[in-house]
This record gives C-alpha cells, sequence and structure tokens, in this order.
C-alpha cells in the first residue's frame, strides 16, 4: 500500500521551523533505532538496507543540523529494540511511516525538502515488503507480528502527540494528529497487520 500522496493538512509558513525542530529528533531517534537494529540477527537482505538506510539518515541529520543550527541531543546508549525479527521489522514499518507522514507535511512548506521525503517513502515500502512477506510466511512469526502491531498501535496516539509538542502547532495538533493516525492505520490495516483487531 505504498503511496506518496500529499497530506490533506495545509500548516502555514510559521510552523515550518517547528517540523525543522521535530524531525531533527525523528531523524536522531531514527539513525539510533537503525544502528540498533543492525545488532540484531536480522536477515541478510535486511542488514544490506538497514547499512544504507543509516548513511540516509546520517546525511538528513547532517541537512537538519545545518538548517536549524544545533544537533540533537546525545544519547548514552542505544534504544532497546526487539530481537525478533517479526517484532523489529513491525516497529521500523511502524516508525518509518510515521516519519513519511511528517515528511510530507514538511514538504508542504518545504519543497526543497522533498528528496527527504522521497528516501522516507522508500524507507517504508522496503519495509512494508518484510511485513508482508513476515504475514505471507510462517503462521507464528504472523502472529507475533500482528500482535506488535496492536501494542505498536496503542502507544502511537501518545508518541504523535509528543511529536506535535509545540505552541505554533497547537491550532493544528487534533487535526494533524487524526490525519497521520489515519495514514498509518490504513497503511498497517492494507498489510494485513490490524485485520484481526
Amino acid at each position: 500500500m505504498s503511496s506518496d500522496a500529499a497530506p490533506s493538512v495545509r500548516l502555514p509558513p510559521e510552523c515550518g521551523t517547528a517540523l525543522l525542530e521535530r524531525f531533527l529528533k525523528a531523524e536522531a531517534m531514527a539513525l539510533w533505532t537503525i544502528q540498533s537494529a543492525r545488532l540484531q540477527g536480522v536477515p541478510q537482505n535486511v542488514y544490506a538496507f538497514l547499512r544504507k538506510h543509516e548513511e540516509d539518515e546520517q546525511q538528513h541529520l547532517a541537512q537538519f543540523e545545518t538548517m536549524i543550527g544545533r544537533r540533537p541531543r546525545n544519547r548514552e546508549r542505544l534504544p532497546s529494540v526487539p530481537k525478533q525479527w517479526s517484532a523489529l521489522a513491525v516497529q521500523l514499518y511502524g516508525y518509518e511511516s510515521l516519519g513519511l507522514e511528517f515528511a510530507a507535511l514538511l514538504v508542504t512548506l518545504r519543497p526543497d525538502l522533498a528528496s527527504i521525503r522521497d528516501d522516507e517513502l522508500v524507507h517504508v515500502e522496503f519495509f512494508e515488503q518484510e511485513i508482508l512477506r513476515i504475514l505471507r510466511g510462517e503462521a507464528t512469526a504472523a502472529e507475533q507480528a500482528r500482535v506488535s502491531a496492536r501494542a505498536w498501535w496503542r502507544k502511537l496516539p501518545r508518541t504523535i502527540d509528543r511529536y506535535l509538542e509545540a505552541e505554533v502547532l497547537d491550532p493544528f495538533r487534533p487535526v494533524l494528529a487524526g490525519s497521520i493516525l489515519s495514514a498509518i492505520e490504513q497503511r498497517f490495516s492494507a498489510t494485513g497487520l490490524l485485520n484481526d483487531r
């Protein structure tokens, strides 16, 4: 269910800096999560993709650091991620889907950053194919992916609220949150992750 459709929410130009600041944090978290994921027992094709993905995220971070004029906070240790590939794939797919939604919003204000949105779409499409492979494969792994998706889905509204914390975004927060949740729910449902909710 890959899509690069424009978001339905249009933000005024004064929201641009707030979105860039949030994207800086999101890209830093994505980079750390990918580094942590590479330490797990992932399939060989996934490991190769994660190496390229890490390079993309480092480039995005450097670009945002230059634009905003600061670096994200340092992290003493990498975030913990699931050891089982079926659960880890869901987490990566979910956070990449969230990143794609924010990238699509950002591009409405900064068309010059369309290449970042395009990179996010490539990442989402890769993990989407991995999810489909898991769901069509061994029954235990497929069920573990669905259980992980339901757990991740329950935490998503709070995650989105944290990402949207900015005074300039407050008037748009309910509509933005609803739009992002709807897009990700559609993506998760189309792959079959949420079909038995």
